[in-house]
């Protein structure tokens, strides 16, 4: 990557008549009143400041809709160069510089202020003086004040009180005119003030007036998805940046659509509407992210295109069309919705209890391709076992987008009457694993209790009907422990099998209030008394949750979780459609 490096002057000119702009996926300006003031002082004192990145335009690779530096006009002149690394250093710079107007940044509280930056040139001449103590943040009148503004400390809100004060406006630097106008003035006919001035000269305004920018220029024929890489790298102090944003830049800036439709296309505000409306169907799907949408409109477009393999990797993302995405987001949020309804059947609710969010990419892919013929009861019943060997089999961790078109391309086979997909064939459950199943983090944990949801448990407490989604807001369902974590510590149980699975369920809020560190029979008959429930109700309450009554009643820890896991693993296997490995099998 070639190196060039251009006076600043030349930097802020091209940022100033829209030669260098950003490309629409950066993010707004940051940078507080300090870190400007920071800048400041390098560039005046000829140290480096970073080498900067842009990206040449005309390319594929910066097909992008562009918008000029905060606090530049937005010029009509061609953008040259998109800037890609430097933003917050080149907006700094040229608004504390070159603009002309005040700056408006934020203190570190996030307070926004108005600023104009000046240098005393007493300090700035002194080599004992720290530079960045001699740049001066002045308020929008020009006007430092204290005692909650009944004292001034500093008045420059005119040119002669700048230069009676000796404190130089940053903001002339680049404005020969103006800047000698205020030279001439400032020394008169004071020799001391002369030599002063040549010396504040050599010292800050050569500097700047000297100072080059290391700039990398990537080429036009840099591909894009080496745009969001390298983006990506020299971000590492920002926040990432995600396909998505690239695929908004790049939309808005395909004219044909824009001249078609009267209008631009804005990618975010299509996926707000979108997701706000699967969100409202459906509130499991409200973790849904704008890159799963856009992996799942890939996987359908690149299904069905003849000759091309399906996928769904940041590259096919990035080379997606506006108009492809337009065909197919309208197709893949209706099978999205159908997938809404599919895990209501899984018993899958909440977002906090959706075991994969992953899942639901191939999941609609696969509705998009098939339409109804997901819907009938052999289709139906080989969803649910793919479903569940990829919970259980815990199969979508970290990145599996190379998972996903395999999945598509073979559950669909298989469906269609072809052989078992490998996700299925290769899903395999260890029955020890319910023991380090303690939190939410194990998709397997959370697919525990949307089984139990599945085959029909009730409240302990409300105990007349089967949990369902509605009932389990209203009754402030969540996780709990049968054996309490007082008496377990108390009995010797070790943590491993207090902490696990095995000894949690799913109960009201009001039904746990009478758990509390109770010993289970105690805590047993406060919710007969309490609720009225007789006890052979609860005994039946209690089966709903595969808890077999008489060693909660007795108090029997070790009978209790021996029969239980056992029950676990076979509504497991049940769901999976294979046999767990025993303990003995494990190699």
């Amino acid at each position: 990557m070639p190196l060039d490096e251009p006076p600043l002057s030349t930097v802020l000119d091209e940022v100033a008549d829209g030669r260098i702009r950003l490309p629409d996926f950066q993010r707004n300006w940051l940078w507080d009143d300090e870190r400007i003031i920071s800048i400041l002082a390098t560039v005046t004192m000829s140290y480096p400041m970073g080498v900067i990145m842009t990206l040449e335009t005309g390319g594929p690779g910066a097909v992008f809709k562009t918008r000029p530096l905060e606090g530049t006009q937005d010029a009509a002149r061609q953008a040259e160069q998109l800037l890609l690394d430097g933003q917050q250093r080149m907006t700094s710079l040229f608004q504390a510089l070159r603009s002309g107007h005040v700056v408006e940044t934020v203190d570190q509280r996030g307070k926004e202020l108005k600023r104009w930056y000046y240098i005393d040139i007493h300090q700035a001449i002194d080599p004992l003086t720290d530079r960045e103590l001699a740049i001066r943040s002045v308020p929008e009148d020009r006007i430092i004040r204290s005692d909650f503004g009944r004292k001034i400390e500093l008045d420059l809100s005119t040119g002669d009180r700048e230069r009676a004060q000796a404190h130089f406006p940053l903001h002339l630097a680049f404005d020969n005119d103006r800047m000698m106008d205020w030279m001439f003035q400032y020394v008169g006919a004071d020799s001391g003030r002369r030599a002063t001035w040549t010396t504040f000269k050599a010292m800050v305004i050569d500097n700047l007036t000297q100072y080059r920018v290391p700039i990398i220029k990537l080429s036009k024929d840099t591909p894009k998805v080496a745009v969001c890489t390298v983006f990506e790298k020299v971000n590492t102090g920002g926040v990432p940046l995600t396909v998505f944003e690239l695929l908004t830049a790049t939309f808005a800036a395909e004219e044909a659509y824009s001249a078609e439709h009267g209008h631009d296309f804005h990618l975010p505000d299509h996926w707000a509407s979108t997701h706000e409306e699967l969100s409202a169907a459906y509130p499991v799907l409200s973790g849904l992210q704008s890159t799963d949408f856009l992996q799942a409109v890939c996987l359908a477009s690149t299904y069905h295109e003849p000759g091309v393999a399906v996928s769904c990797k940041r590259k096919d993302m990035l080379e997606l069309k506006l108009g492809t995405y337009l065909d197919w987001a309208p197709k893949v949020t209706d099978a999205l919705h159908w997938a809404g309804r599919f895990l209501e059947e899984q018993c899958v609710f909440r977002p906090e209890d959706l075991p994969y969010r992953q899942q639901l990419q191939p999941l609609a892919a696969i509705r998009t391709v098939l339409g109804a013929g997901t819907d009938g009861a052999e289709a139906r019943e080989k969803l649910a076992r793919w479903y569940w060997c990829g919970v259980f089999g815990e199969q979508y961790g970290g990145s599996p987008d190379s998972r996903f078109p395999r999945d598509v391309e073979q559950v669909v086979g298989w469906i269609r009457g072809g052989r078992a997909p490998d996700s299925v064939q290769d899903a395999r459950f260890v029955e020890t694993r319910l023991l380090s199943m303690t939190t939410r983090n194990s998709a397997a944990y959370t697919g525990v209790f949307a089984l139990l949801l599945k085959q029909g448990c009730t409240d302990w407490f409300y105990s007349d009907k089967p949990l369902t989604g509605d009932l389990i807001d209203d009754y402030k369902v969540d996780i709990y422990r049968i054996f309490p974590a007082a008496w377990c510590k108390k009995q010797g149980i070790e943590a491993q099998r207090q902490n696990s699975v095995v000894n949690k369920t799913l109960l009201s809020h009001r039904a746990s209030r009478a758990l509390t560190t109770r010993p289970p029979d105690v805590y047993l008959k406060v919710l007969e008394r309490e609720s009225g429930i007789q006890p052979n109700w609860l005994d039946d309450a209690l089966l709903t949750h595969l808890i077999e009554p008489l060693p909660l009643r007795a108090g029997d820890f070790d009978a209790f979780f021996a029969r239980r896991m056992a029950e676990l693993v076979r509504l497991i296997e049940e769901a999976m459609g294979r046999k767990a490995v025993r303990a003995e099998e494990e190699s």
